[in-house]
This record gives structure tokens, C-alpha cells and sequence, in this order.
């Protein structure tokens, strides 16, 4: 199974939009730096399990069907 980071980092970001956060607000309520966000979002880096875990909860996502949707569209 392979994971697109850019897919991935796609759907971070069209959460955090429909919501209406901005990175800094994202960042201020995962404990994650602003700039980590811009590099997920970008599909850049390698984020970690838990940096995952920590911008998804507060964006209300469950990590774990996140990737299994983003595999899923990479296989396509």
C-alpha cells in the first residue's frame, strides 16, 4: 500500500478550509507548528503517525480512514 503525501496533504487542507481555520488556528489547536501544517499540506515531509493524528482530531477526522481513502486513490 502506498500513501500519496500530496493526496493526503490535499485533504488536510480542503478540512481545515470548509471549516474555516487558518494554519495558525489549526496550528494553535493541534500543537503542531504552522509550518509543519504548510508541509503536509503541500504533501512535503514525513510526517509521523501522531502529527497526523494531531491535525486530524481537531479538523474531526479519523486518520486511520483518511489514509486508507488516500491509498485507495493512489492505487486508481
Amino acid at each position: 500500500m502506498h500513501i500519496s503525501m500530496t493526496e493526503l496533504g490535499q485533504k488536510l487542507r480542503q478540512r481545515r478550509e470548509l471549516l474555516g481555520l487558518l494554519q495558525s488556528q489549526l496550528s494553535a489547536l493541534s500543537d503542531v507548528s504552522a509550518r509543519t501544517i504548510q508541509l503536509v499540506e503541500q504533501g512535503k515531509g514525513n510526517p509521523s503517525l501522531d502529527t497526523l493524528t494531531q491535525l486530524a482530531d481537531p479538523l474531526g477526522l479519523r486518520i486511520d480512514l483518511v489514509l486508507k481513502e488516500t491509498a485507495k486513490m493512489d492505487e486508481q
